[in-house]
């Protein structure tokens, strides 16, 4: 996945009082819309024909501020004229301090800097890079060169403010197309979880259980009638666990230390209980937190919704006593142990060698003892995904070229291309004689398309874009499950939208987008997919549409870290959205989860943050000085 940063904007338009011109470099602040409107039209239309490709951003180099612009045609339309600008804002972090009692609300929030019009401006643009330029746009002062800063830019037509605008710094990325597998005897996918498709001769290979188990009040110790369904799943299943995941919860009263004690406790007495199922010790990761959102969300529409609008010092002090003891009824489901078991089923033939494997193989081929052999084969595959033998083995399994064996040969060059998918020339080429010995086979012919894909995207050879679109679709008359074609459609869409994207093609580019955001609802998508998906809308200006995509899961006790912190860089800046007591539960969430990870969102661009000017916002401002500064 290729990893890009973009620089998204929000647009604040503040009317404000005329300021005196020889104390602003002769900026003129208008005082009302309509004079801002007369003064402005060159550079609002600019603004209102942006291309939403568009990005900019200002950017420090050893104390020399440079506009940064990836669009020159733009950039020229926006400074058309003789009085058309840019003065930079220099804001210091120190100004939000929480020891300050009233936080400045002036339209210039720091040192104000001379402006640069529009001779200077384009004679001064130079390429960096492709699609790339930078403009010098100003010097930082010597006195705040050693404090945390942002820059924000006044846009300027005609010596008139036209647009302030503050740069929030949100990274997105290049989506990576949908895992598309490669079909074995079943789909094998990058991170091994198999696809659930309608198979009568489908063998699940991996699988997992997810188990919750709940506590008494400051008790670490489980009944044994909620810990019996993992026992029983244990004793039944011929699976070995491969990883333990244990996400402890307490619920919210009583002191952070002891909570954070109870979970730990509780957490590990079950990890204990579930390693004694099996030697060696079990990969197990344990995280805990104080259950915030569950609780926010349970009062939601009851007599004690109020409580939401308290901090959490607020609330604590409140759940003491009897009052504590009337809200038990919802804290008693807040204390539990959600447990995670990634499952692997058990291999008989793991502890041959590499020469018993192939002599097993072998004979199994020619005893025509078609069930053992795949169970063989298949060893061999997990020998070799994990590196504990070599590839070469693959040239001494012996299968005929026959049709009979063709689910045999499509496995071995299936596996081949993903130890080496340099490979993949060589195994498309294989896959088609396969495809000639028998042509409906759905492995073969789904294998063929994903190979296609790749070679389209990397443009190893070129791909007719209609024909390979029908090819796909052919794919249902081969059996093939509608879930995985239309996993297929949306990759088809990625790689056209970034083809649309490089030539320019913003309309088509549009069309392919909106198919993906229609289409992911047809296809069963992990938490990555949906993360991977808002970062791909986010990469092609779609932040509202990345949003309401991870709104649902944001909300959940459970949500994915990457995910959230994800939601809440994109939603932060919607100063109504932070109100709201839905938003308060997804904060304090964050909050537990990764304390300093949610800090750091407030940092200065520059330092990895979205920006610091989010503590204009009182109520975000109020949770950093809580949970931040301690």
């Amino acid at each position: 996945m290729i990893k890009r940063s973009v620089a998204l904007s929000l647009f604040l338009l503040l009317s404000i009082n005329y300021a005196l011109a020889q104390g602003n470099f002769g900026i003129i602040f208008p005082k009302s819309d309509s004079e801002r409107t007369q003064s402005c039209r060159s550079c609002l239309s600019a603004f209102q024909q942006k291309p939403k490709e568009v990005n900019f951003s200002i950017k420090n180099d050893n104390g020399s501020l440079y506009f940064h612009i990836n669009d020159e045609t733009w950039f020229n339309r926006l400074f058309a004229n003789r009085d058309d600008g840019i003065a930079i804002d220099v804001v210091s972090k120190d100004i939000y301090d929480c020891e300050i009692e009233t936080i400045n609300t002036d339209q210039i929030r720091g040192e104000l800097l001379r402006p640069v019009y529009a001779s200077r401006l384009k004679s001064g643009l130079k390429a960096i890079g492709e699609n790339s330029y930078r403009v010098l746009v100003g010097k930082l002062p010597e006195h705040l060169k050693n404090n945390e800063l942002e820059y924000n830019i006044l846009f300027l037509g005609n010596k008139t403010l036209c647009r302030y605008q503050i740069i929030y710094d949100i990274e997105a990325y290049r989506w990576d197309l949908l895992d598309m597998g490669i079909y074995l005897d079943s789909i094998s996918f990058k991170n091994e979880k198999v696809a659930e498709i309608e198979d009568e001769t489908f063998q699940l290979k991996y699988k997992t259980l997810r188990f919750k188990i709940p506590f008494e009040k400051n008790k670490t110790q489980y009944s044994s009638e909620d810990i019996k369904p993992v026992y029983d799943s244990l004793k039944l299943t011929n699976f070995n666990i491969k990883t333990i995941n244990i996400k402890a919860y307490s619920s919210i009263e009583g002191s952070l230390e002891r909570n954070i004690e109870l979970q730990q406790e509780r957490a590990n007495s079950i990890a204990k209980a579930i390693q004694s199922y099996q030697q060696p010790n079990i990969k197990t990761t344990i995280t805990s937190s104080e259950n915030w959102v569950e609780f926010l969300n349970d009062i939601e529409g009851t007599k004690h919704e109020n409580l939401k609008a308290l901090s959490k010092s607020e609330l604590k002090s409140k759940l003491v006593g009897s009052f504590s003891q009337e809200m038990e009824p919802y804290l008693k489901n807040h204390r539990k142990a959600v447990i995670t078991l990634e499952l692997e089923r058990k291999d008989i033939y793991k502890v041959k060698s590499e020469t018993e494997l192939v002599d097993l193989f072998n004979s199994s081929i020619k005893d025509n003892n078609l069930d053992e052999a795949a169970q063989i084969q298949n060893s061999i595959f997990e020998k070799l995904k994990h590196n504990e033998i070599s590839p070469d083995i693959l040239t001494r399994l012996k299968i005929p070229s026959q049709l009979k064996y063709i689910n045999f040969l499509n496995n071995r060059s299936a596996i081949k291309y993903q130890l080496d998918q340099r490979e993949i020339i060589n195994v498309r080429n294989e896959l088609e004689t396969l495809k000639k010995l028998e042509t409906k086979n759905p492995r073969v012919r789904y294998n063929l398309v994903a190979l296609k894909f790749l070679i389209w995207r990397h443009n190893i050879e070129p791909v007719n874009d209609n024909s390979f679109k029908s090819e796909i679709y052919a794919l249902k008359s081969f059996g093939i499950d509608q879930q995985l074609i239309d996993r297929m459609m949306i990759n088809y869409h990625i790689i056209k939208s970034e083809k649309y994207m490089r030539e320019r093609d913003y309309k088509n580019k549009d069309k392919s987008v909106n198919y993906i955001v229609n289409a992911y609802r047809k296809v069963s998508l992990s938490d990555f997919d949906y993360f991977s998906l808002a970062q791909y809308l986010v990469y092609y200006a779609n932040t509202d549409k990345a949003a309401e995509l991870l709104t649902e899961k944001a909300r959940s006790i459970d949500v994915d870290e990457d995910l959230l912190f994800y939601y809440l860089n994109l939603t932060l800046t919607n100063n109504e959205l932070t109100k709201t007591g839905d938003y308060r539960a997804i904060m304090l969430n964050a909050i537990n989860l990764n304390n300093n990870r949610y800090c750091n969102i407030f940092n200065a661009v520059e330092d990895g943050g979205v920006t610091f000017q989010l503590l204009a916002n009182n109520y975000l401002r109020q949770s950093y000085c809580e949970s931040c500064t301690n």
